[in-house]
């Protein structure tokens, strides 16, 4: 792998970064040879991949793990999930040393009230605007570097209305945050209007289904929003092929052709740098 400009080096430039969404290493490693610049790892496919529905039932831990191995599985940079902060002030200063200590390059933190749900479902509720601002000032403040990039999600144009949620992103702004993110606005004007009132960088949640409408992303980008994530993109992926797949042995007996040899798929995953490894240091060979 080669290194890549950081984070902050792409965003700072005039155009719009697009990270595509990921729940492991197989989905950030294939983003990342797609010739994206960054990855998402998103919450909800980390939460399904464990076997649960996006109610905030996953720990820091759990979290932090999964971020860990994604980020040491590619050279882009890599912006996770991390939901509420998992508690208050305390918890949220301990999630941005965890994340940051495994070479994540950011994080975005909510407003809901924990568990949280995700973002585009019925049902959330949110903390006081005090409360936000000060869980947000806490993150800034504990991260070791300035590199550390935090992003400040809000969810409450669904709980309250577009107002406050333009005034939550804009005092996350104030207390310290690098970028803010107006969860599910619910129409284009909405959307639109989010880059122009808030006084900073924001980042679009792009969620086929979800409650905010669909565009395209040179769309986005004119609009002026700086970072798009496309959270369910490697999920809803895997799970229109995998039914394929299924559907086609369970009819057939037969497997889909695979697309490539079984040594050009550990390719993808690094055993070109392994294998020669196991060459210099004659690894693996019979003993004598």
């Amino acid at each position: 792998m080669t290194c890549s400009p950081s984070l902050r080096q792409q965003l700072a430039t005039s155009g719009m970064l697009v990270a595509p969404g990921a729940y492991d290493a197989i989905g950030a490693r294939m983003i990342e040879q797609a010739g994206f610049g960054a990855v998402y790892m998103t919450g909800a496919g980390t939460s399904a991949a464990r076997g649960y529905p996006d109610f905030g039932l996953l720990t820091m831990s759990e979290m932090v793990e999964n971020a860990a191995v994604m980020a040491r599985s590619v050279a882009i940079p890599l912006i996770a999930d991390a939901d509420t902060g998992y508690g208050n002030e305390l918890n949220v200063t301990r999630t941005v040393r965890e994340y940051e200590a495994r070479g994540i390059a950011g994080v975005h933190i909510e407003d809901q009230v924990s568990p949280k749900r995700c973002g585009h479902l019925d049902g959330k509720v949110v903390i006081p605007r005090e409360d936000f601002v000060s869980k947000i000032r806490a993150a800034v403040e504990a991260r070791r570097t300035a590199d550390f990039f935090i992003i400040a999600r809000t969810d409450s144009r669904a709980t309250r209305d577009f107002e406050e949620a333009i005034w939550r992103a804009n005092a996350a702004l104030d207390a310290g945050a690098d970028m803010a993110f107006v969860e599910a606005v619910q129409s284009a004007e909405e959307m639109a209007a989010v880059p122009k009132r808030v006084k900073g960088p924001c980042l679009l949640n792009v969620v086929p289904g979800g409650k905010t409408p669909s565009l395209e992303m040179r769309h986005a980008e004119e609009m002026g929003y700086k970072l798009a994530i496309v959270p369910g993109l490697m999920l809803v992926a895997a799970l229109q092929a995998g039914d394929a797949a299924l559907k086609q042995l369970r009819e057939t007996g037969m497997p889909p052709q695979a697309g490539s040899t079984v040594g050009e798929l550990f390719r993808r995953f690094g055993a070109d740098e392994w294998n020669e490894l196991r060459t210099r240091f004659n690894a693996g060979a019979p003993g004598v």
